[in-house]
C-alpha cells in the first residue's frame, strides 16, 4: 500500500463468518494512513435489502468509521436481486469510487456476485420453454426432488448452487439442459474487468469456522431475527423472490408460521450456513492470484 498512483480496486473474499467486514474497514484506515482515501462495496447478495440487518450480520452505521459505504440497504424484501442486476449497478458504483480518486473495497461472500463485478463474466444462455417445464415440476415435485437430480446429472453444479433454493437449481437444471454449467460461469482463465485489481481471501479452520458459524446463528435468535422479520412482513418480505429464501429469514418465517419449532428453525439455519460456507470456500478457491490470509489481518496484506 503506497501513496499516490492510480486507483486499486481491493476485493476481500470468504466464507461467511472469516472477518471479512472488519478486514475491509481496517483496509479502508490502514489505505487513508497512506493519504489515499478508500470506499467500500458490498458484494453480499443479502445486504443489499434495507431492514435485513441481524441475519446478513450487516456492519451498523455506527461502527462504519466514517468509511462511505456502497450497495447496503438499496432494495426492499419484496424486490428481486438478481446478478444481471448486480453487476452493471456494482460496475457503476466502482467507477464513480475510481473517479473520486479513492481506491474501492469490494467485500461480500456471494460467488456470482463477486465474479461478475470482478471478471469478464458473461451470462449463460436461457431457455423461457425449459425453465417453466421445470417450474412446473418444482410445484409438483418439490426443490429436494429436483436438486437430487441435479446431483446426478450435474454435480460440479450442485456443489454450488442453493439446494433449498428452488430458483436456482430450476436455473441450474435449465442450464445443464441447454449444455451449460453453473459451475462453468467462471471462465477457466478469466480476465480482471479492472486492471489494478487485488484479490484477499480470508481463510478458516474447518472446525473452528464451524463453531463460530453455530454460535452466530444462536445470536441471531438472540439478537431477534424472528422480531426483525415480523417487522419485514408487511414489507413483503414474505413473497420476495430472494429475501424469502435467505438463510436464517426463511427458517424465522417458518416459526412464525408454525411450520417449525424454535429449535428447529436454528438447527435448520446452522445445517444451511455450514453447507453454504462450503460452497462459498469451493467457488473462491477456483480464483487465480488470491492471497490467502489464516486470519483477517490487515498486516498480513502488507506482508505478502
Amino acid at each position: 500500500m503506497t501513496a499516490g498512483g492510480s486507483s486499486r480496486l481491493w476485493v476481500v473474499v470468504g466464507a461467511t463468518g472469516t472477518g471479512k467486514s472488519g478486514l475491509s474497514l481496517d483496509l479502508a484506515e490502514r489505505i487513508g494512513e497512506t493519504g489515499r482515501t478508500a470506499e467500500i462495496v458490498n458484494a453480499d447478495a443479502m445486504q443489499v435489502y434495507r431492514g435485513m440487518d441481524i441475519g446478513t450480520a450487516k456492519v451498523p452505521v455506527a461502527e462504519r468509521r466514517g468509511i462511505p459505504h456502497h450497495l447496503f440497504d438499496v432494495l426492499e424484501p419484496s424486490e428481486e436481486s438478481t446478478v444481471a442486476w448486480y453487476q452493471p449497478t456494482v460496475r457503476e458504483t466502482i467507477a464513480q469510487v475510481f473517479a473520486r480518486g479513492a481506491d474501492a473495497i469490494l467485500v461480500g461472500g456471494s460467488g456470482l456476485y463477486v465474479s461478475s463485478a470482478i471478471y469478464d463474466f458473461r451470462f449463460p444462455p436461457r431457455d423461457h420453454a425449459i425453465r417453466a417445464r421445470f417450474e412446473a415440476e418444482l410445484e409438483v415435485v418439490g426443490v429436494d426432488e429436483l436438486f437430487s437430480r441435479l446431483e446426478r446429472l450435474d454435480p460440479a453444479a450442485a456443489a454450488v448452487v442453493d439446494g433449498r433454493n428452488g430458483r436456482r437449481v430450476v436455473r441450474a437444471l435449465e442450464l445443464h439442459e441447454l449444455g451449460e454449467s453453473a459451475h462453468g460461469t467462471l471462465p477457466e482463465t478469466p480476465e480482471l474487468w479492472a486492471p489494478d485489481t487485488r484479490i484477499v481471501g480470508v481463510h478458516a479452520e474447518r472446525g473452528a469456522l464451524v463453531e463460530r458459524l453455530d454460535r452466530r446463528v444462536e445470536a441471531m435468535w438472540a439478537d431477534g431475527i424472528v422480531a426483525e422479520v415480523r417487522e419485514l412482513i408487511p414489507r413483503g418480505i414474505g413473497d420476495g423472490p430472494t429475501a424469502s429464501r435467505a438463510i436464517g429469514y426463511a427458517q424465522a418465517l417458518a416459526q412464525l408460521n408454525g411450520e417449525l419449532s424454535q429449535d428447529e428453525a436454528i438447527s435448520e439455519t446452522q445445517r444451511l450456513t455450514r453447507r453454504y460456507a462450503r460452497r462459498q470456500v469451493s467457488w473462491f478457491r477456483r480464483y487465480p492470484d488470491v492471497t490467502w490470509l489464516d486470519a483477517p489481518d490487515v498486516g498480513a496484506i502488507e506482508r505478502t
